[in-house]
């Protein structure tokens, strides 16, 4: 065993011997790691950075978001599996780091269920499909109908395999009866760079990245997976209402803390997520980044969770998708 191996169970013992109600009267008496498993500049850190800075003024404490990147969001989430239960790391968890890899990989090192508490999900939302504006396919239906007939032809990117980039494409090339190109990258900004640049043609990015981008007219917007129509991209069709696949796709996200994290940090914690997204102006933050707010009772959290896990693990490995 090494010597940070042994630390760990020294501090960990330490922690469960003290009395954790006093332990979280103290709590929080120096700076939180929040770890975001993706690069800058994507959905996850956007998101992970406005809950920080409304949880940082609420708890009077530095939170300082920490961008823990490697095998896709596997190793900063595992990370968070194993760290001190002490409620200064935390995980910014949604679908693909909790739900999606359960599924996707065998050999996962952490369990979704098992290894995490959520505290609350602060966001639901979808992905957006997006093309260069001068590709010659502006419609799901004329993307779907040039694959069909030029097999290979046509690429699409993603933030690694297995991310919700890349499921929510090969899901939809899968329904539609195409092949097309999945080029993977290490996270959305390089991605852009190179659909802009007519390197790759698609990109089914989340919608908070998306959105800013489609809005100021620098890539073309073909639809959302979201099961309805979006009001702050009205004009974007979703998948279904293409009438090509019936199909859809929304990302939630929210933060994660290691399981034997003490009971009175954790309600503590959920105490002060529900006072976030109880803030009218939070909803407004948040709808401004193209997702909707939730407001998600613990239990009602817990049930979510699981379901979703259990959900799309099934759904993963009937369509022998896998992140291998």
């Amino acid at each position: 065993m090494g010597t940070s191996a042994r630390a760990l169970i020294f501090a960990t013992s330490l922690l469960a011997l003290m009395p954790v109600n006093a332990y979280a009267q103290n709590w929080p008496d120096h700076a939180i790691k929040f770890v975001v498993p993706q690069p800058p500049g994507g959905g996850f850190d956007t998101m992970a950075r406005l809950m920080a800075d409304k949880l940082q003024q609420q708890l009077g404490q530095s939170i300082v978001v920490e961008n823990r990147t490697g095998a896709g969001t596997r190793a900063g989430t595992d990370y968070v599996a194993k760290a001190l239960p002490d409620g200064y790391t935390w995980l910014f968890g949604g679908l693909s780091n909790i739900a999606l890899n359960m599924g996707l990989y065998k050999d996962l090192p952490y369990d979704s269920l098992a290894d995490f508490k959520p505290v609350g999900l602060a966001m639901i939302g979808s992905y957006t499909l997006i093309t260069r504006n001068e590709a010659p396919q502006k419609t799901f239906a004329e993307v779907m109908a040039y694959a069909k007939a030029n097999p290979g032809k046509l690429t699409y990117a993603s933030a690694g395999k297995g991310s919700g980039q890349h499921i929510a494409m090969a899901v939809s090339e899968a329904l539609a009866g195409v092949q097309m190109v999945h080029v993977p990258y290490r996270g959305a900004q390089a991605a852009y760079q190179d659909v802009m640049a007519g390197r790759v043609d698609l990109f089914f990015d989340s919608t908070a990245t998306a959105k800013a981008l489609v809005e100021g007219g620098t890539v073309h917007a073909i639809a959302v997976s979201a099961r309805k129509r979006l009001a702050s991209l009205d004009k974007v069709p979703t998948l279904n209402e293409t009438g090509v696949i019936d199909f859809a796709m929304e990302s939630w996200s929210g933060i994660f803390l290691p399981a034997k994290t003490p009971e009175p940090i954790l309600g503590r914690m959920r105490q002060e997520m529900a006072k976030m997204m109880a803030d009218p102006a939070m909803q407004q933050r948040i709808r401004g980044i193209g997702q909707e707010p939730l407001q998600l009772s613990p239990r009602e959290t817990d049930a979510f969770v699981r379901n979703e896990v259990e959900r799309w693990t099934k759904q993963l490995r009937d369509a022998g998708l896998t992140g291998e």
